[in-house]
């Protein structure tokens, strides 16, 4: 079969953008989950959108290829190239335009039977050898469309009519749309918006952090807020990575986070089969199929406003249910209270005190103190005093901090250390 650059599946090509590209450099040899005829036909597909992102680099091993994207510099996320090289049949793209050429405009009303008739009076007949476009097929097209919000169905007495939904009106919105199709989620619609303009807008802003490789996961994360708004349980198929396994899950999705660190998206949600909430990594995810109403809905989301008091990150609890204390005060200059707005800012569920003029102290009761390790350490010279509820996390933290004075040759006073 020859290369095309079309994509009738996307969780393909999301496979491979995924584990090969963004997740790690492999050369074509360690590359084992498909053939290596695959390997090349993927490879030069994204080479196709991406090729000016493309770098390569021979090891050992062999050719590594990866992307390289400097987020800094890019005007729009390049990622999006890949939702807009979907596959069709003639059929298919055929009986699209002349559908919307059909109704052209909104106020344009007309029968199944109608439409259906105009197609092979008015476009089909003048060909040698037209398609045939039966009534099956239309109806199941207009349906599509209906489904999708891009056709509206109105009764008028036994007759059911379809018709062209309004054009939605961008005028003054450009700097919105923009802004939300680089970091929204399902930021991709706004890309497609900013196509249909007859000018992309001139970008006014920029962005320090810019987290484009979420963009793999809007067809899931689309699904899984259409199952929110329903309030539906899913199933999903759930990779585990280190395990090399795919695992079936239904669950009750209640809420989805997004980490302001590194643009990862989770799905938190009740697990059908234990009854206990968890966590999901979208990028992870690879099937979403919608499952019955759930009657509990409301409820779950209630418990999980409850557990957010005393979540941190994405661990919504431990395994003996309790949380954990964690207490640790910080000194600044009088010049720099842009340290005591940093605490202000990064609290989420903690407590900051200002205790003078010069310092101020944190506290916070979470279910996993570990998760907060990164943060903590970022004060690392300006903090005076640091307790854990867990000695051993605590014992630990001091240990790696001591470690740290050697490897650097650094003895550190008294006034220095941590207590």
């Amino acid at each position: 079969m020859a290369y095309s650059e079309l994509v009738k599946k996307f969780e393909r090509v999301r496979e491979y953008m995924r584990e090969f590209y963004v997740y790690g450099f492999k050369s074509r040899d360690e590359f084992d989950n498909k053939s290596a005829r695959s390997y090349d036909d993927e490879r030069r597909r994204i080479d196709s959108w991406l090729g000016e992102y493309l770098s390569f680099r021979r090891t050992q091993e062999g050719k590594n290829v990866f992307l390289s994207i400097d987020s800094r510099a890019i005007e729009r996320n390049p990622l999006y190239k890949a939702w807009k090289t979907c596959s069709f049949t003639d059929g298919d793209i055929t009986l699209h335009f002349i559908i919307f050429d059909i109704l052209y405009h909104e106020n344009i009303a007309l029968t199944l039977s109608q439409i259906t008739e105009k197609i092979d009076t008015e476009y089909l007949a003048h060909f040698d050898e037209p398609m045939i476009f039966d009534e099956s097929t239309v109806r199941k097209k207009l349906k599509e469309y209906v489904d999708e919000g891009l056709i509206h169905t109105e009764k008028y007495g036994k007759k059911l009519m379809y018709s062209r939904m309004p054009s939605v009106k961008t005028d003054g919105m450009q700097d919105a749309i923009d802004f939300f199709s680089e970091t929204a989620p399902c930021g991709i619609v706004g890309s497609f918006l900013i196509d249909k303009m007859k000018t992309a807008p001139r970008r006014s802003f920029s962005f320090k952090h810019h987290y484009i490789t979420s963009t793999l996961d809007s067809q899931v994360l689309c699904d899984i807020f259409d199952a929110m708004a329903e309030k539906r349980a899913i199933r999903i198929k759930n990779k585990n990575p280190k395990l090399s396994q795919e695992i079936e899950l239904t669950v009750v999705p209640v809420r989805v986070f997004i980490s302001v660190q590194s643009g990862r998206q989770y799905l938190l949600g009740i697990q059908m089969q234990t009854g206990v909430f968890r966590s999901y990594r979208l990028d992870y995810i690879t099937d979403v199929k919608l499952e019955n109403a759930c009657g509990a809905f409301d409820e779950y989301r209630r418990r999980l406003d409850e557990i957010q008091k005393h979540t941190w990150g994405v661990t919504i609890s431990n395994k003996g249910g309790k949380t954990e204390k964690v207490r640790f005060s910080v000194k600044f200059a009088k010049n720099e209270q842009h340290i005591y707005g940093r605490l202000l800012r990064e609290k989420r569920c903690g407590k900051v005190t200002r205790t003078s003029e010069t310092t101020a102290s944190f506290e916070a009761d979470v279910y996993d103190i570990n998760e907060m390790i990164p943060w903590i350490r970022t004060f690392i010279c300006r903090i005076t005093e640091l307790s854990f509820s867990n000695r051993e996390l605590e014992k630990q933290f001091k240990e790696d901090l001591q470690m740290m004075y050697e490897l650097y040759g650094v003895e550190g006073d008294e006034a220095d250390d941590v207590q």
